[in-house]
C-alpha cells in the first residue's frame, strides 16, 4: 500500500465529513467532470453489506425489512426489489441487490464542475452519496450479490491486506462493532468507443472509517468475473489536530497499470484529483439545474455523437458563413446526437419503427435539419432569410424561406415534432403551435434569448437568475397547453444547454376542446403582462434585440449563445393571429455591432470615457511619444454604472438603440479599453499575450492581415503615448507606418 497523494483541507463552513461524501458523489456518478476522456458512469446496482471477520466463511448479510424509495419525485416506498426495477437512494440502511436496470435513462449525470460545486448539497446526508443511475440495456446484468459474496469469502478466507486496506485501519480485523458499508457496482464509460471499453468496478463506501474504495473488475474467456487487484485504489477522509486531510491511496503500486483514459497515471490521482476532491468537499452552491442528459441512454448518446462527429466533422473546413465553425458544427451535431437517441427510445417505448417526422422552425444555417434528414428522419428547416451553406447540403436537405408567425395558418398536423434551437421570438409560441397542430406533435425547444409572447421576458423573481427564470417560464407555457414537460441539460458548447421536451399530453384526445379553451385564455394573460412592460429594467423603448451577422461572435440581444441567424418574420397582413403585438425578427438583420453610428460620434465617446479612466486629464489630439515603462499613465478601473454617469442620458439611448450599449461600444474598441467583470480600465499592451501555437490559424492569419492598418489611439491620443515602442506595436505609430487593409472576402472572391 502507498499514498499516492495528500491535501490538508480547510473547512470554514463547517461541511465536512458531509462535503466529503457529496465530493465522493461526484466522482463516483459523473467522473467526467474531472477526467475529460470519460462520458460518464453509470450505477447499475447497490446493496448495504458488512466486511466479514477473519476466518469467516462469508459476508454477514443484512437482515430485517428490506425499503428503498423511488427517486422519482412524489412516488412513495416499496418493498424490495428485483431485477430491472429502480436502484434505491444510497443511504446507511440496509439495500437488497440490483441487476441493470433495462427501463430507459431517467439518471442525473453531470458534464462540468459547476455541477460539482453544487456536490454538498446534491448528496445530503453521510453515506448517502448520491441517485444510483440507470442501465441502457446493452450488457449483460453482473450480479452484485454473487460479485461480492465471492469476494467477501476471499477476504475471510486470509487475504489480510486487502480486509486491512478496505477498513483503512492498518489491521487485518475488525471491532467488535460491525458497522455497514455501502456497495455498489458501476460502468465507466469512456468517450471514445464507448460500447468497447467500458470498464465495471465494485465502489465500497465505508462511512464509519471516512473510506470509498474502487475495485476494477475483470472477466476472463469463460466469463468468470474478479477483482483486478492491480488498480485498486481508496479516497481516504481523516481528522488529525484540527485539521482534516483527503488522502488518495493505493493498494499495489507496483503494479498500477494505467491505460490512459479509465485508469489514468498515478500522479494524475494524486495531484488532479485529489485537488478537485478537495475543493467540492467545501463548496455549497446549489446547482439551479438538472445534471446532464437525464433523459436518454449515456451510452447510446456518447457512441452516436462520436459517429455524428467523425461523419461530419468536415464541415468546419469548408464554413462558409461568418460564424464560428467548431462551436455551431460541434453543437448541432451534439444536439442531433441526443434528438437521435431520444427518438429512437421513444420508438422502443411506443413499439414503432417508422422514424419520426420533424420541423424546425427558425432553422438558422440549417445544420441539425441537414444531419437529421441525412440519419434517416424525414424533415424540413424554415427560415424567414437563406443562408449560403443551404446551397451546399444537396436537395435531400429541405430547407424552406418562409416567414413564420404563430397564426392559424403556422400548423404542421401530420409533423411528430417541432424544433426550436436558439428560435429566439419564436420559442415560447414552439409549445403552443405543437399543441394546436395535432394531439400526437411533441416539442423540443433549446431557449436562449428571453422573449415572451410580445417582446421581451422580464425577470419577476428576484430570487431566481433571469435564465432559470426564462426556463421556467417555458415550462408554465407547455403546461398550459396541456404538455408534461420535461428538462434535461445537453453537453453542448454553450452557457446556456438546458432544453425542454413535450412528450406527451395531460389531456385525453377528448378534452382538446377546453384545453385549448385553456390556452387562449393563458396567453391574452400573457398579453396583459406585455402592457405594463416598459417597467421592465431589461427592456427599453427600442425594438426587440436582432442578431447581427456582420462579425464572428454577433449575437442577438447580447446572448452570449443565441445563433444569429435563426427565427422567423411576419407576414405582415395575416389574418387569425393567435396574439396581437407579435414582433417578429426582421427578413434583413440589422448590424448592432457600432457600424451604424457615425465615426465622430464614436470616437468622441472613447475620448470621453478615457479622459475619466485617466483621472480628467486632458488628452493630445496629435501625440508622437512612446511610453516609458514606470511612468506610463494607466489610469483606475470603473464600474460600467460609474462610466456610464459620465455621459449624458441622449448618448445612453442613442448607444443602446444602435449599437447594444455601452458595454457594446466599449468590447468593439478593444484596442483601448479591456472590459472585465462589469468593470473598464485603459488596455496596457504590454500585458497582452501573443498568439499561442495552439490558436487557430485563422486567427494568427487575420492577426497578421491587419498589422499596421489602423493608427495607434495612444499614439495618437494619450498623454504619455504609446507604452510600446513602434516595431512592438500592432497598430501605425503615424501615417507613415499605415499599410493598406486586407481585402474584404468578397473583393477575394471576386478577384
Amino acid at each position: 500500500m502507498a499514498e499516492a497523494g495528500r491535501v490538508a483541507v480547510r473547512d470554514p463552513g463547517a461541511l465536512l465529513p458531509d462535503g466529503f461524501w457529496a465530493a465522493v458523489a461526484v466522482w463516483l456518478e459523473r467522473p467526467q467532470v474531472a477526467n475529460k476522456r470519460l462520458c460518464g458512469a453509470r450505477l447499475e446496482a447497490r446493496r448495504s453489506a458488512a466486511l466479514p471477520r477473519t476466518g469467516a466463511r462469508g459476508p454477514r448479510q443484512s437482515t430485517g425489512p428490506e425499503r428503498e424509495e423511488r427517486a422519482t419525485e412524489g412516488h412513495g416506498p416499496e418493498e424490495g426489489r428485483l431485477l430491472g426495477q429502480r436502484p434505491p437512494e444510497a443511504g446507511p440502511g440496509p439495500r437488497s441487490s440490483a441487476g441493470l436496470e433495462e427501463s430507459q435513462g431517467r439518471r442525473h449525470k453531470g458534464e462540468d464542475e459547476r455541477e460539482a460545486a453544487a456536490a454538498p448539497l446534491l448528496a445530503g446526508a453521510p453515506g448517502r452519496p448520491g441517485e444510483a443511475g440507470v442501465g441502457e440495456g446493452d450488457l449483460p446484468a453482473w450480479d452484485l450479490d454473487s460479485l461480492w459474496d465471492d469476494f467477501s469469502r476471499s477476504l475471510g478466507g486470509g487475504s489480510q491486506d486487502m480486509l486491512a486496506f478496505l477498513t483503512g485501519s492498518g489491521a487485518g480485523s475488525q471491532s467488535e462493532a460491525q458497522h455497514q458499508l455501502d456497495v455498489v457496482l458501476r460502468t465507466v464509460i469512456p468517450k471514445r468507443n464507448p460500447l468497447s471499453a467500458l470498464r465495471r468496478e465494485i465502489v465500497v463506501q465505508d462511512v464509519h472509517n471516512g473510506t470509498v474504495t474502487f475495485l476494477p473488475l475483470e472477466e476472463d474467456d469463460k466469463g468468470n468475473v474478479s477483482v483486478q487487484l492491480s488498480n485498486v485504489y481508496q479516497i481516504q477522509l481523516r481528522h488529525s489536530e484540527e485539521q482534516w486531510f483527503i488522502s488518495v491511496l493505493i493498494f499495489c503500486p507496483e503494479r498500477w497499470h494505467s491505460d490512459g483514459i479509465v485508469y489514468p497515471k498515478l500522479t494524475w490521482l494524486g495531484e488532479e484529483l485529489l485537488a478537485k476532491l478537495a475543493r467540492w468537499a467545501v463548496e455549497s452552491r446549489k446547482s439551479e439545474f438538472k445534471r446532464t442528459l437525464s433523459l436518454v441512454s449515456i451510452v447510446k448518446y456518447s457512441q452516436v455523437y462520436q459517429e455524428l462527429k467523425d461523419k461530419y466533422k468536415d464541415m468546419v473546413k469548408v464554413w462558409p458563413e461568418v460564424t464560428d465553425p467548431e462551436k455551431f458544427v460541434y453543437e448541432d451535431v451534439a444536439i442531433a446526437s441526443y434528438l437521435l437517441v431520444l427518438w429512437e427510445e421513444e420508438r422502443a417505448e411506443r413499439g414503432v419503427t417508422a422514424k419520426q417526422s420533424f420541423v424546425d422552425l427558425g432553422c438558422g444555417n440549417g445544420l441539425l435539419v441537414h444531419i437529421l434528414s441525412s440519419e434517416g428522419h424525414p424533415g424540413r428547416g424554415i427560415d424567414v432569410r437563406r443562408r449560403k451553406i443551404w446551397d451546399m447540403y444537396g436537395p435531400q436537405t429541405r430547407l424552406e424561406e418562409v416567414a413564420i408567425t404563430p397564426n392559424d395558418r403556422t400548423l404542421f398536423p401530420d409533423v411528430d415534432w417541432l424544433i426550436g434551437n436558439h428560435s429566439d421570438e419564436l420559442t415560447p409560441w414552439i409549445p403552443v403551435i405543437a399543441a394546436r397542430s395535432s394531439y400526437s406533435c411533441r416539442f423540443f425547444v433549446l431557449p436562449c434569448c428571453f422573449f415572451d409572447f410580445v417582446g421581451k421576458h422580464c425577470r419577476r423573481q428576484s430570487g431566481k437568475t433571469q435564465y432559470r427564470g426564462y426556463l421556467d417560464f417555458i415550462s408554465e407555457v407547455g403546461r398550459a397547453c396541456g404538455f408534461r414537460v420535461e428538462e434535461d441539460c445537453l453537453r453542448i458548447p454553450s452557457t446556456r444547454r438546458v432544453c425542454l421536451l413535450g412528450k406527451s399530453r395531460t389531456y385525453p384526445p377528448a378534452g382538446e376542446a377546453s384545453v385549448d379553451a385553456q390556452r387562449t385564455r393563458y396567453i391574452n394573460s400573457r398579453q396583459g403582462r406585455a402592457a405594463s412592460r416598459p417597467s421592465c429594467p431589461d427592456e427599453g423603448p427600442a425594438p426587440p434585440p436582432r442578431g447581427s451577422t456582420d462579425q464572428p461572435g454577433s449575437h442577438p440581444g447580447g446572448c452570449p449563445d443565441s445563433r444569429p441567424d435563426s427565427q422567423g418574420a411576419p407576414d405582415a397582413g395575416a389574418d387569425g393571429r393567435w396574439l396581437s403585438g407579435f414582433r417578429p425578427r426582421e427578413k434583413a438583420e440589422r448590424g448592432r455591432n457600432c457600424a451604424a453610428l457615425p465615426r465622430e460620434f464614436v470616437d468622441g465617446v472613447v475620448v470621453q470615457v478615457a479622459q475619466r479612466l485617466l483621472g480628467g486629464k486632458r488628452l493630445d489630439t496629435g501625440g508622437s511619444r512612446s511610453g516609458t515603462v514606470g511612468t506610463w499613465n494607466r489610469g483606475e478601473s470603473l464600474s460600467l454604472a460609474e462610466v456610464a454617469g459620465e455621459l449624458g442620458g441622449e448618448t445612453l439611448r442613442r448607444l443602446k438603440r444602435e449599437c447594444g450599449g455601452l458595454q457594446t461600444l466599449l468590447r468593439n474598441n478593444r484596442q483601448v479599453f479591456e472590459v472585465l467583470n462589469g468593470r473598464v480600465r485603459i488596455r496596457d499592451w504590454r500585458q497582452e499575450k501573443p498568439l499561442q501555437e495552439k490558436q487557430l490559424e485563422a486567427k494568427r492569419r487575420a492577426s497578421s492581415e491587419a498589422f499596421k492598418t489602423r493608427l495607434c489611439w495612444f499614439f495618437v491620443h494619450h498623454p504619455d503615448g504609446c507604452v510600446l515602442p513602434a516595431h512592438c506595436c500592432p497598430f501605425a505609430h503615424g501615417p507613415g507606418e499605415l499599410r493598406p487593409p486586407p481585402p474584404t472576402r468578397k473583393k477575394q472572391q471576386h478577384l
